[in-house]
């Protein structure tokens, strides 16, 4: 049983009792790490804006012998408030959330994926304007999650048959590309190919460069559709997305 500080985003939180909530929370050191904030539903709390969801803080918690620790002092780092102002915006942050929340292991310390966390949401932040941009920002974010996992999609040859040439399509369990002989699945928009290579291989700075492109919509709906299919269930904020 012991204090100890961390920096943390908080993914989600939910009622505990009449006054409590659960906060769960991917930290820096600590992996992702599940909470009670005690009295946070008071009026009088003074941890209660600290604690939404999305908000960059400096924690300190308390572990005792239960699963749930306990968090004493709580200083926010970013609340991401542009994020916040529409409900698309919030909803594409949502989704990052959600999608570290599904693969992140409760007190599996991942440095590389909090980092990553917090540069997509800085990211998303400066990219809010224009829809295209974000979209391409949360599809990033699912690819290199996917890579971050070990499940990175395989992109330079066809799956059954090992062709460099004619790649026009994607299959989900086989998790990547197929030839135009071998094709099944998702068709493959033009130039979405490319764009993944690029994201993957750590060009997404240049792609948002370029600005929006015409197939965003069909990358984020591609990188979702591999995320989930890894997940086994579908991502409810990108569902609300699609109603924004």
């Amino acid at each position: 049983m012991s204090l100890y500080r961390d920096q943390a985003v908080v993914l989600r939180t939910w009622k505990l009792g009449e006054a409590d909530r659960i906060v769960s929370l991917h930290t820096h050191d600590n992996g992702k790490v599940r909470a009670v904030a005690k009295g946070i539903r008071r009026t009088k709390s003074k941890f209660g804006s600290r604690l939404e969801p999305l908000s960059h803080v400096s924690v300190q918690l308390y572990r005792g012998r239960g699963a749930l620790d306990t968090i004493t002092q709580v200083e926010t780092i970013s609340r991401f408030g542009s994020l916040r102002d529409h409900p698309e915006r919030f909803a594409r942050a949502e989704a990052l959330l959600e999608a570290v929340e599904g693969v992140a292991q409760d007190r599996g310390p991942d440095r590389a994926l909090h980092v990553m966390l917090v540069k997509a949401l800085a990211t998303l932040e400066l990219h809010t304007s224009e829809e295209g941009e974000s979209g391409l920002v949360v599809a990033a974010f699912f690819l290199k999650l996917l890579a971050h996992e070990g499940l990175q999609p395989q992109l330079d040859a066809c799956c059954r048959c090992g062709s460099p040439e004619a790649l026009v399509a994607f299959d989900l369990d086989e998790g990547g590309v197929l030839c135009r002989q071998c094709r099944r699945g998702r068709p493959i928009p033009e130039g979405a190919l490319e764009l993944m290579r690029r994201i993957l291989s750590g060009g997404l700075g240049g792609v948002l460069a370029e600005g929006s492109t015409p197939v965003a919509a069909e990358l984020l709906a591609l990188s979702t559709a591999l995320l989930e299919h890894h997940l086994e269930r579908r991502l409810r904020s990108i569902a609300v997305l699609g109603q924004t």
